[in-house]
């Protein structure tokens, strides 16, 4: 799933990262679905790239050593919040990594973004300026995002919206909490 307009170098690629056979670990696709069926996606400022990676690693890699000037990856992250709590970060990487860091290519067929991340950085020396936001997940264990993330998913594209149309310079920013989710039990639960 690409949304691309096609005039001049990237100047926002936005990199959406997941497994959708691993529960909420497939977010950054469900948002990627989302950009791209919104009817904007068909009118994209010059230079802004939307692009679902899943877990292609080379093509993410790939995509980096393209230059683009800036990257916001979407992808679900663990960092200890309430389920469907969005946040924003910017990674950090040592310098001088003394363990050698990422040297050898990603794998091909499966995904972590910090490694990719280190991985163009030590092979052209530059990255380009990345944020990411994540979005924490509720369950990893089937296809399918749960009812909370599947919310958040709604909020994170709708702020990717306001980073294209208002510009990265002063992203809003993204809004963090969960709205609540009310389970309706299945007619087993209710007999039970």
């Amino acid at each position: 799933m690409t949304a691309t307009d096609t005039h001049g170098a990237t100047r926002l690629l936005v990199a959406c990262i997941g497994n959708v056979f691993f529960g909420d670990d497939g977010f950054g696709v469900e948002v990627a679905r989302r950009l791209v069926a919104d009817e904007r996606a068909g009118h994209l400022p010059s230079g802004v790239v939307f692009r679902e990676f899943g877990i292609r690693g080379m093509d993410f890699a790939h995509a980096l050593m393209d230059a683009p000037e800036r990257v916001l990856v979407v992808d679900a992250m663990r960092r200890g919040e309430p389920p469907g709590t969005l946040s924003l970060i910017e990674p950090r990487f040592a310098e001088d990594a003394k363990d050698g860091g990422a040297t050898s290519p990603p794998d091909g067929h499966g995904l972590d973004p910090a490694r990719v991340l280190e991985f163009v950085r030590r092979a052209t020396g530059v990255l380009p300026d990345v944020r990411v936001l994540g979005c924490e997940p509720a369950a990893w264990d089937e296809p399918g995002l749960s009812a909370v993330v599947d919310a958040a998913a709604d909020r994170a594209a709708a702020w990717v919206w306001q980073v294209v149309d208002g510009g990265w310079d002063a992203p809003p920013s993204p809004p963090a909490k969960p709205e609540p989710v009310v389970a309706v039990p299945n007619e087993e639960e209710r007999r039970a």
